[in-house]
């Protein structure tokens, strides 16, 4: 299987479905509820693909340039950039907006939660979640300083992942608590979805994990570490996503933000009168 081929038929063809069902959800009048309506849902989408690709270059070409995974020369165009070839970075693209369709398009279905946000362990929630996540990203610091090989792969990765998720915990660990039900639903199949599509790709030697710098466990024959790949990638666009278009998020927003949001808003409603 080529690594263009796994794009199209394991990306591609659910997000054109996707993309589909948002168009004709459109044209029937079935919009985001009102709390989850901040920003255009497909702007939000876009520019998590471009955080995606930015973010994501550097840690990957590095893993390509250590050999902790690579891919098969003759499944591959060959168009590198850096050490890693362009489908890669089509991967960056795509994931993100594969994640983001299946997010609204649940939204559009799921009953949202109240705009009230009455927890008592909003306080716990942000910073007692800020702090499990910064120990865990401190141990694979740790883990990467000390230079245990079977480790690397599952380290590097926690290092690279954790931080925006500190952010974003620490920004609204509470109100992500407030639509745990539309995350969890956004994670689980799609994170399914990708891990055995990632096992086939495995499968048929379309890239490779090294053995040497992964722990070596694997479930359905898909090593951990991709497992937990999917899982956390999936966690910051989901995270990500809601964040941005949660309501409750304009309070805490800078001044700069809010304010655009309002001439936005002032816009909308300008050119639907």
């Amino acid at each position: 299987m080529t690594y263009f081929g796994f794009l199209a038929v394991f990306l591609g063809i659910p997000i054109a479905v996707l993309a589909f069902i948002a168009w004709r959800d459109r044209r029937m009048g079935r919009d985001l509820p009102p709390v989850l309506s901040s920003w255009p849902p497909y702007a939000v989408i876009a520019a998590h693909c471009l955080v995606a690709l930015v973010y994501t270059t550097p840690w990957d070409n590095y893993l390509v340039a250590t050999r902790v995974w690579w891919y098969h020369p003759e499944l591959v165009t060959g168009v590198v950039i850096g050490w890693v070839p362009i489908e890669e970075y089509t991967f960056f693209v795509l994931q993100p907006i594969l994640t983001g369709l299946w997010l609204v398009f649940l939204a559009r279905r799921l009953s949202p939660p109240p705009a009230a946000m009455t927890s008592r362990y909003a306080s716990l929630q942000r910073w007692g979640g800020l702090a499990a996540l910064a120990l865990l990203w401190v141990i694979s610091v740790v883990i990467l300083w000390t230079g245990k090989q079977p480790l690397t792969y599952m380290a590097l990765l926690m290092a690279w992942a954790l931080p925006p998720l500190l952010l974003q915990v620490a920004f609204g660990g509470d109100i992500l608590w407030h639509y745990r039900k539309l995350i969890l639903w956004t994670l689980i199949p799609v994170t399914v979805y990708l891990c055995v599509a990632d096992a086939l790709a495995i499968e048929s030697g379309t890239w490779t994990i090294n053995p040497e710098q992964s722990v070596n466990i694997f479930v359905g024959g898909l090593p951990l570490e991709e497992i937990v790949f999917f899982l956390m990638t999936n966690v910051l666009i989901s995270v990500g996503i809601t964040l941005v278009l949660a309501r409750q998020s304009q309070e805490r927003a800078p001044a700069v933000v809010r304010g655009l949001l309002g001439r936005l808003s002032r816009r909308s409603v300008a050119a639907s009168s």
